[in-house]
């Protein structure tokens, strides 16, 4: 039962070329950056991700994307990342564009067994449709479309029908979770907003690898207080001091201070 790996890089050293990983984060909340990097370390190539976004430049998945690593990505929303945007529009990179609570649910349900579920977000638009552009050619073109995906009608509870699309659900060939605490069976417990795409993305795994900032003995977390059972985990790694303290800031605001009194300045 104990599932914890001495390093990253032995946790995933058997992640092949061409796999097909979910990726827990937000923004750069909740980003499992050390596997990530022990993946660029080990020169994982042509890997197809699905993930809320794809981190910033030069941070998070962002660090594969500069380098080339990844073929593929299934995302709610291009984000911060320049270097994303420009590597899509250039046809570098095939992207599949997901509503965000469509492809939480899509990672849930690959992760309970469910197949398929119908939901009304996307109907009437391309979601829906299809000819969503998922690469671009050089010139500019679009190379490759969302196909159109069945709708059917459904009784509403407000009365009357209402059209719904039909979304398949997501189960990947492994998946890389960051969590604040874990025991040595695997169970996880997410910090605040850390707890955003992480429970799902480690449900969908066939193979789910978590780091944590601190690992616990089995027992000592709280059954209550546990965000993602054991069953759904396959490796975990603790991170040093260090490694956990590597968390930048996203976007930094400041305002101007307010004006001293006369009494302050005093």
């Amino acid at each position: 039962m104990d599932k914890t790996f001495s390093s990253a890089a032995a946790a995933v050293a058997d992640i092949p070329n061409g796999a097909f990983l979910a990726v827990g984060g937000f923004g750069l909340v909740g980003v499992p950056i050390v596997l990530i990097r022990a993946l660029l370390a080990q020169g994982t190539a042509d890997l197809r991700v699905v993930s809320n976004n794809c981190g910033v430049d030069g941070w998070g998945l962002g660090e594969l994307l500069r380098e080339g690593r990844i073929s593929r990505v299934i995302a709610s929303y291009i984000g911060e990342n320049k270097d994303f945007a420009r590597r899509y529009l250039d046809g570098e990179l095939e992207v599949e564009l997901t509503p965000q609570g469509t492809l939480a649910e899509r990672l849930r349900a690959g992760g309970s067994g469910i197949p398929g579920f119908f939901t009304a977000s996307g109907v009437g638009t391309m979601v829906a449709e299809g000819g969503l552009p998922w690469r671009y050619g050089p010139d500019g073109s679009v190379t490759v479309s969302s196909p159109p995906k069945e709708t059917r009608m459904f009784a509403s509870l407000r009365g009357g029908e209402k059209e719904y699309v039909l979304e398949e659900a997501i189960v990947t060939d492994y998946a890389l979770v960051r969590a604040a605490k874990g025991d040595r069976h695997g169970n996880l417990v997410f910090e605040k907003s850390a707890r955003n795409f992480n429970p799902v993305a480690g449900m969908a795994g066939r193979i789910t690898i978590a780091e944590v900032d601190e690992l616990v003995e089995p027992g000592e977390l709280d059954p209550d207080a546990i965000h993602l059972a054991g069953i759904y985990v396959h490796r975990i790694v603790e991170l040093s001091r260090d490694e956990a303290a590597d968390l930048p800031i996203e976007k930094t605001t400041t305002r101007p201070r307010p004006a001293a009194s006369v009494a302050e300045e005093r």
